[in-house]
């Protein structure tokens, strides 16, 4: 079941590979995470120069784990923002993120071509944004509700009056 309504109005064209409106599930928390690239643990840029294939999958690996340090995955991104400093690299990205997110429900998106990133030799920075629901109550705690919700309730006046009559009847 999806964690978000993903909506795609008959009155806009039908994109492709994202959604136009997303619904976050609520109450739930926010984050935000900033630009990743295609850097690994030792910082430094994966893969051959130019090897954009390498540096967009390390990108979402990247992403995927700063999901992951909050208990989050991409069933819970609601946004991307793609920045590209050659956009003709757009369709083997799509292979890549298509990989990671629903292709069936994908997260609203937006590709923007620069000239430079911040750290040279990157070639593509994805941010996202997740909602992930607030944690329901423990089970426990919920069959303890129900349970109680399940007995009737009990006027104060009508139990009193019931051990009245008892005590009276044991005389």
């Amino acid at each position: 079941m999806p964690k978000h309504k993903f909506l795609n109005p008959d009155t806009i064209a039908k994109p492709v590979g994202y959604t136009h409106v997303v619904e976050p599930t609520v109450p739930g928390r926010i984050f935000f995470i900033s630009g990743q690239l295609g850097l690994d643990l030792d910082n430094k840029i994966v893969g051959a120069p130019g090897d954009f294939r390498a540096q967009a999958e390390q990108t979402f690996v990247n992403l995927k784990n700063a999901l992951a340090a909050v208990g989050a995955d991409f069933t819970h991104v609601v946004k991307l923002n793609n920045y590209f400093t050659d956009i003709s690299h757009l369709g083997v990205f799509r292979e890549v993120r298509d990989r990671f997110v629903d292709a069936a429900a994908p997260p609203a998106s937006t590709a923007v071509a620069i000239s430079a990133l911040a750290r040279p030799g990157a070639l593509i920075e994805v941010e996202a944004i997740a909602v992930v629901p607030t944690k329901a109550v423990s089970q426990a705690r919920s069959a303890a509700i129900a349970v109680r919700r399940s007995k009737p309730k009990v006027n104060a006046k009508s139990t009193t009056k019931a051990k009245a009559k008892a005590s009276r009847k044991r005389k």
